[in-house]
């Protein structure tokens, strides 16, 4: 029994440790279980925490691209609306520049309907006053061939050739009268102040003519001018306002314009475009703009140096700017600035002479061809043009009057009117101060020696020193004294109204009778 209480015995104790066994293990299960679930959690959190870390970096940098983004698309909108505002002040710039001139279009129209409406009213007047005079001559041609038993061709010829005969006496005895008495009082002054301020003055030659073609390094350039589908051209054009000309010259571009200082701004901007190599519509724009506004600075710099180096005080402003474009305009490849100067000197040693106020003078010469600085949309000769212009500047009296009759457009108030005549052809007609192609002055002669000889009467006719003088041969039997005169002032009346000279012509009409016999 003892063996088998210890077997109960031991039985117990294995059962007791067998649950303390399985009470260990369930307990060491159950904080294995709950450290997990607290890995667990700490893993999720964690994971939770670098989540929102991902999170609130995304959202930062999508924050800054959309900002980036954002400024990107608000600068091109700020570009496209300057290009914008831009485009919209250039249209608006045409559609006014468009608006003046349909205006100043329809006023001429206008004006030109009522000069229209004005000239149709003289016209019929003019065709009453002739009815009436014709039907006056009709009877008072009755009466006279009544009177006179003539017939009426009778007498108009015999009436005709009386008065004729009478008024050409009494017109060309009475015109070499004043003019023999004006020259005897006056030549041999005129001719003594004339000499000492041509010996006083000595002037430069000229030689330069003005161009407007452009050397090109290499036709390849050419292509780069014309840009894409000539749109290069096109913008150029517009910006300058001249006609580029490229053909199949090799070496160079043409430029055509009627306005020399816009010819100028275009060569001056050709030449940088082509040096610079950028050649596109927004860079020539952009050149043609510098060019124009140191072009405008040019001009005044230039108009101040003629005034200073006529020895005169500064001038008006306006008056100023348009002698600066002087220096533009050629005449016979004499550059108009550089003549004005030169006639304002001269004015000034003659006025010195005959005791004139020499600065007047001066004023009167340097101004004299400042209508030739307007562009042609201004009508009139260019004396009465630049007279207007100094008239509106408040310029004195007597330079406005010397500068008005300077090509005798009005009659002279006083002697610098004449001064300014005899100064502008002594400047014109000294040697070397202009110059002209030989076809050009062999027409000229040709020219000359054709308007005499059609004229009746007229034997032969020569031109000589260098077209300066035309003497013309008359037949001696068909032209009397008084007709030779009128003759010489019909010769020089034609050639002032057909031909283009510098300086003045000569007209000498020579009149020789030879008496011969043979002694047997």
């Amino acid at each position: 029994m003892s063996w088998l209480a210890n077997i109960y015995e031991h039985a117990a104790d294995i059962a007791v440790g067998a649950g303390l066994t399985y009470l260990l293990l369930w307990w060491r299960s159950r904080s294995l279980r709950k450290l997990r679930a607290l890995e667990a959690a700490a893993i999720l959190e964690r994971a939770r925490s670098e989540a929102e870390v991902v999170i609130r970096d995304a959202r930062i940098a999508a924050t800054k691209e959309g900002q980036e983004l954002r400024a990107q698309i608000e600068a091109s909108f700020n570009s496209r609306r300057t290009e914008q505002a831009e485009l919209e002040k250039r249209l608006s710039q045409r559609e006014i520049l468009i608006n003046s001139q349909l205006e100043r279009v329809t006023d001429q129209t206008q004006a030109l309907q009522e000069q229209k409406e004005a000239l149709r009213e003289r016209s019929a007047a003019l065709a009453r006053q002739e009815q009436d005079a014709a039907a006056k001559l009709a009877a008072a041609e009755d009466q006279l061939q009544k009177f006179a038993n003539l017939t009426l061709p009778e007498a108009r010829e015999t009436i005709l050739k009386k008065a004729e005969g009478a008024a050409l006496k009494d017109a060309n005895s009475l015109a070499r009268n004043i003019l023999d008495d004006a020259r005897n009082r006056a030549e041999e002054k005129a001719r003594q102040i004339l000499v000492t301020a041509i010996q006083r003055y000595a002037g430069e030659l000229t030689f330069q003519t003005t161009t407007t073609s452009i050397a090109l390094q290499g036709d390849e350039i050419k292509g780069r001018i014309i840009g894409r589908e000539g749109r290069n051209i096109r913008a150029f054009e517009a910006a300058t306002g001249v006609t580029v000309l490229i053909d199949d010259s090799p070496g160079a571009v043409l430029l055509s314009g009627f306005d020399p200082v816009r010819r100028e701004v275009a060569r001056e901007a050709m030449t940088r475009l082509i040096q610079d190599g950028r050649i596109h519509p927004t860079r020539i724009e952009e050149v043609v703009a510098e060019v124009s506004t140191e072009m405008e600075e040019t001009i005044v710099r230039l108009g101040e140096d003629a005034v200073a180096k006529a020895g005169l005080p500064p001038m008006n402003p306006e008056v100023v700017r348009l002698l600066g474009r002087l220096h533009f305009r050629h005449s016979y490849s004499q550059n108009i600035l550089d003549h004005s100067v030169e006639v304002a000197q001269l004015m000034g040693l003659m006025a010195a002479e005959l005791g004139l106020e020499v600065s007047t003078a001066k004023r009167a010469g340097l101004l004299h061809d400042i209508g030739k600085a307007v562009n042609h949309e201004i009508e009139g000769p260019h004396a009465l043009v630049g007279a207007e212009i100094l008239k509106r500047q408040g310029e004195l009296d007597l330079v406005v009057n010397a500068v008005a009759s300077h090509h005798n457009d009005i009659p002279s108030n006083g002697p610098y009117g004449v001064l300014v005549s005899a100064a502008d052809a002594i400047s014109a007609s000294r040697p070397g101060a202009r110059s002209e192609t030989m076809t050009t002055y062999l027409k000229r002669v040709e020219d000359l020696e054709r308007i005499a000889s059609s004229l009746p009467g007229v034997d032969k006719a020569f031109a000589v020193q260098a077209g300066r003088e035309l003497r013309v041969f008359v037949q001696p039997d068909k032209v009397d004294d008084e007709q030779a005169f009128a003759l010489a002032r019909s010769v020089a009346t034609r050639i002032e109204n057909e031909l283009q000279y510098p300086g003045q012509i000569r007209i000498v009409v020579i009149r020789e009778m030879r008496c011969i016999e043979v002694a047997k």
